[in-house]
């Protein structure tokens, strides 16, 4: 068989045919991209900018000199455009299969819900009300010392935020080692600021890309969630929770940071009734902080493509078996209301 159809032929059956969750699990993301990652995201660290960029340029602009040229050398503008049209098909089948093998496959391992043993009769509008009247309290606590500390440059790697993420893929029950990767800028970056997206995980270099604007209270919980990504879960929702895990085992300003977005979290899906007294909760410092958050967005979001973009990607999640797509960015406060630690205990024990 030519190999171009076979290599269609093997992608579609790659994303049509369902591969048992456990099996996922234990032979791909727990083996052999615990050996790719180190080895990928040391090689990415080596480069100052974004191997991503690089390579969709290369890909974007080899399509459009081939493109050209079968314009010009086949006969006919329809056989041309079957020419491009099955090029296209080769080219995507191609990227899909490598996108799989180097970490898309992780989308289809179990869930930290059934990993960890979600209990959903924990997660009540009471519950959700006290987490985030505790997280205002925390938010007021740590504002003075998070501001006093010094966050490390973008291109630095902060080692104790790194060790942090360890501390809680270990709570997860799937402890491992994780070469953090050294946040990036992009020439996306545009992009980014323009659809209201923090970050993003390369999934063919291993490595991480951040928003040029972000606040530096800001930060360490973006890059934790990206390091999550690194660490081979691939739900947003899931790596909301263990970036959050991550900066609560971390140093002032990783823990104020994963408490801003908690609290982010917890206020949208609280009662109405219940909203009044968790903003009298929390102090100046913390709300001025996150109507920076809110003013940063606002500067640069094109509303059109920010829906645009959340559709595409919504998609893209959907295409993956994330059931929910976009929506499971929500799954955080399920999990930190109602899973169980491989410890034992709870994530957000509301006392």
């Amino acid at each position: 068989m030519p190999w171009r159809p076979a290599l269609v032929i093997a992608a579609g059956t790659a994303a049509l045919v369902p591969l048992p969750a456990t099996l996922v699990e234990r032979v791909y993301s727990r083996r052999l991209y615990l050996g790719l990652q180190p080895l990928l995201t040391s090689l990415s660290n080596l480069a100052p900018f974004a191997l991503f960029d690089v390579f969709v340029l290369v890909v974007a602009l080899s399509w459009i000199v081939l493109s050209a040229r079968d314009l010009r050398t086949v006969k006919g503008r329809l056989r041309a455009g079957v020419v491009i049209l099955w090029r296209t098909i080769v080219w995507v089948a191609a990227l899909y299969l490598v996108f799989l093998c180097t970490w898309g496959l992780n989308y289809r391992r179990v869930r930290l819900a059934e990993l960890l043993g979600l209990d959903a009769a924990r997660v009540t509008a009471p519950a959700v009300k006290d987490a985030a009247i505790v997280a205002a309290r925390r938010l007021n606590d740590l504002h003075g010392r998070a501001h006093d500390a010094r966050v490390p440059p973008v291109p630095a790697i902060d080692q104790s935020l790194a060790a942090a993420l360890e501390r809680a893929l270990a709570d997860t029950g799937r402890p491992q080692t994780v070469v953090p990767g050294r946040p990036k800028a992009t020439i996306i970056d545009w992009y980014f600021r323009r659809i209201a997206v923090d970050g993003m995980t390369d999934p063919f270099f291993l490595e991480i890309l951040v928003s040029s604007d972000l606040l530096p209270f800001e930060r360490p919980f973006v890059t934790a969630h990206e390091w999550s990504h690194l660490a081979g879960v691939a739900d947003e929702g899931e790596a909301n929770f263990v970036g959050w895990l991550a900066c609560m085992r971390g140093s002032p300003a990783a823990q104020y940071s994963g408490w801003l977005f908690m609290y982010s979290e917890l206020v949208p899906v609280s009662s109405r009734a219940d909203r009044a007294a968790i903003a009298a909760a929390l102090a100046a410092g913390p709300r001025e902080d996150l109507q920076a958050i809110r003013d940063r967005v606002a500067r640069h979001v094109s509303p059109r493509l920010s829906a645009a973009g959340w559709r595409v990607y919504d998609s893209y999640l959907k295409a993956n078996r994330v059931e929910s797509g976009a929506a499971s960015y929500g799954e955080v406060v399920r999990l930190a209301l109602g899973a169980r630690l491989a410890s034992g205990g709870s994530p957000f024990d509301v006392k």
